[in-house]
């Protein structure tokens, strides 16, 4: 499939900057995306986000002028799929065999896991693995 658009950003780990994650996501609000696809995506994409500054990467915002590692994130839009890429640096975990085997159905009470949930049923690809380069990336893929 032909690549028609792609970009890049890096975030500083920090809930403040979800802001500026979806400014830069807007770009992708054009044909051939859908709408209601960018509009999937664009959760999928702000739920990753927070996940990783909550979770991949508990602790480092809340060490005092501590900065703490960036969360990278690609965007790629082929001709009828997008592609969303979100790198964390936390510890290696086994999200990829918890998202395997997520069920589809919601369960409103629950404390956690309705994001993960939630991804998995927009996607028609989703996938947490870690990267030669020590890091996780969580990929979403969305055909159209």
């Amino acid at each position: 499939m032909e690549l028609l658009q792609s970009d890049q950003i890096l975030i500083k780990n920090d809930l403040d900057a979800l802001p500026q994650v979806l400014l830069w996501f807007d770009q992708f609000n054009q044909e051939p995306v859908p709408y209601t696809v960018w509009l999937q995506s664009q959760l999928v994409l702000a739920e990753a986000f927070t996940n990783a500054v909550r979770h991949a990467h508990r602790g480092y915002s809340e060490e005092p002028r501590s900065e703490g590692p960036m969360i990278e994130m690609e965007v790629r839009v082929l001709q009828h799929q997008i592609e969303l890429r979100i790198w964390d640096c936390g510890p290696e975990s086994n999200l990829g065999d918890q998202i395997a085997n997520l069920s589809q159905e919601m369960d409103r009470n629950a404390e956690s896991g309705r994001g993960l949930k939630l991804m998995k049923k927009m996607a028609d690809s989703l996938s947490y693995n870690r990267t030669s380069d020590q890091r996780n990336c969580l990929l979403f893929i969305k055909t159209f």
